[in-house]
């Protein structure tokens, strides 16, 4: 994943109305903090970091020029607080890395291919854990499902990672379940056995 350059502004004030006042400005209040560095409050441009996220996953790393600071810092979205509603960026907590360093991330899974017929398929984690260079994090990871049975499971062991990326979790970490899926007759006659059993409560409760 290659790193995005994006300019920053030191942020002075605080609380929500400090933070409402900045993002009405157009930016999005963060701090960066790691590797034994103060915590510097900042506010970056809202629509460059949108289209950064949107191009490289939560996973992409900035090259963050501040205003007043000599040089630049990599850094990397650790936390990010999102309105559902306004499709906005809140907040914003960037984690400090270094060239060469691994680091750990929750890269988002894929599913592709088709499981057998007449099956249903249970996603037990949307994400994976990996450990991985800071400046080569996977974006996302695609994991076979094509033809398999129903009571197969799909594992983190099972993932083919890639080149320089190793698991954070154990190996037989759950991340889908492939079950038997109810044919329409099933459904009918589990439908008419509820209906049964409901209409035997109902003359109980009358005979009573």
């Amino acid at each position: 994943m290659s790193e995005v350059k994006i300019s920053a502004e030191p942020r002075t004030e605080f609380g929500k109305g400090g933070a409402r006042r900045t993002r009405r400005a157009g930016l999005v209040p963060a701090v960066l903090y790691g590797h034994g560095e103060k915590p510097q409050h900042i506010a970056l441009p809202a629509r460059e970091f949108a289209a950064a996220i949107r191009h490289g996953g939560l996973n992409q790393v900035f090259t963050i020029d501040i205003t007043g600071n000599s040089g630049t810092t990599l850094a990397l979205p650790k936390a990010i607080q999102r309105d559902p509603i306004k499709d906005t960026y809140e907040h914003v907590d960037l984690l400090i890395v270094k060239r060469g360093e691994k680091v750990q991330v929750d890269v988002p899974i894929t599913l592709t291919g088709e499981a057998a017929r007449n099956t249903l398929v249970v996603h037990e984690s949307t994400t994976l854990a990996v450990v991985a260079e800071a400046m080569h994090l996977p974006s996302s990871i695609e994991v076979s499902i094509e033809g398999l049975e129903a009571g197969s499971q799909v594992t983190a062991g099972d993932v083919r990672l890639p080149q320089g990326s190793e698991l954070a979790v154990e190996p037989d970490f759950v991340l889908a379940i492939i079950s038997q899926a109810q044919t329409a007759e099933q459904l009918e006659g589990g439908e008419a056995a509820e209906g049964e059993a409901t209409e035997g409560e109902a003359e109980g409760a009358s005979e009573e």
